[in-house]
């Protein structure tokens, strides 16, 4: 990459970052929202997040991607269109039609679940994980596994923010994965 497309990528990442905010003690006390719907509300910087992940991932032969419910759903499809990739919807229990896989994994306070359409996803399917946050990557590892059951390779996981003091890339650097992030979380409210 030359001078000047490192110089216009870092401008959009800086378009993007500027566009997000934080929400304080959402959804409940001492935590600090990421709030990616002000960046939806910015036209060029919703454009600049897609076409950032299209360029890196445009000649990856990439077959899938899979975005977590719900805000992965937001930035998958347009990726995976883009790419000419099919996009899968990693669901919540309950949510999909038909026969499903499943995939329990465990959060800071109890524990969720992730679901996939039986036949979304081949052996030999190359795909890549989408969603707009990383924080301790117990949901981005929930999908690895249940894509990997079903005979995907997953090649990267990508998220617009990382909140790095919640350890999620190292979370998955142990599963030998590897993660792409936009941005790295704010720690206050933006004005």
């Amino acid at each position: 990459m030359s001078s000047g497309e490192n110089e216009q990528s870092a401008a959009r990442i800086n378009g993007i970052k500027s566009s997000l905010r934080v929400i304080p003690n959402f959804p409940k006390p001492g935590i600090m929202f990421q709030d990616i719907t002000t960046l939806l509300l910015d036209p060029k910087a919703f454009k600049d997040t897609v076409d950032l992940f299209v360029e890196r991932y445009k000649h990856e032969q990439i077959t899938v991607v899979a975005g977590i419910e719900a805000r992965g759903f937001i930035f998958g499809p347009s990726i995976a269109l883009a790419i000419g990739a099919k996009f899968v919807p990693l669901r919540k229990p309950k949510k999909l039609p038909g026969e499903v896989i499943s995939e329990k994994y465990i959060l800071e306070y109890g524990s969720d679940c992730l679901e996939m359409h039986v036949g979304a996803v081949k052996t030999g399917d190359r795909a890549l994980i989408v969603d707009d946050l990383i924080a301790t990557g117990g949901t981005i590892c929930a999908a690895m596994n249940l894509l990997e059951r079903a005979g995907a390779e997953v090649i990267e996981c990508a998220c617009v923010i990382e909140v790095p003091e919640l350890k999620g890339r190292e979370r998955l650097r142990m599963h030998g994965k590897p993660l792409y992030v936009l941005v790295e979380s704010q720690l206050g409210p933006s004005s």
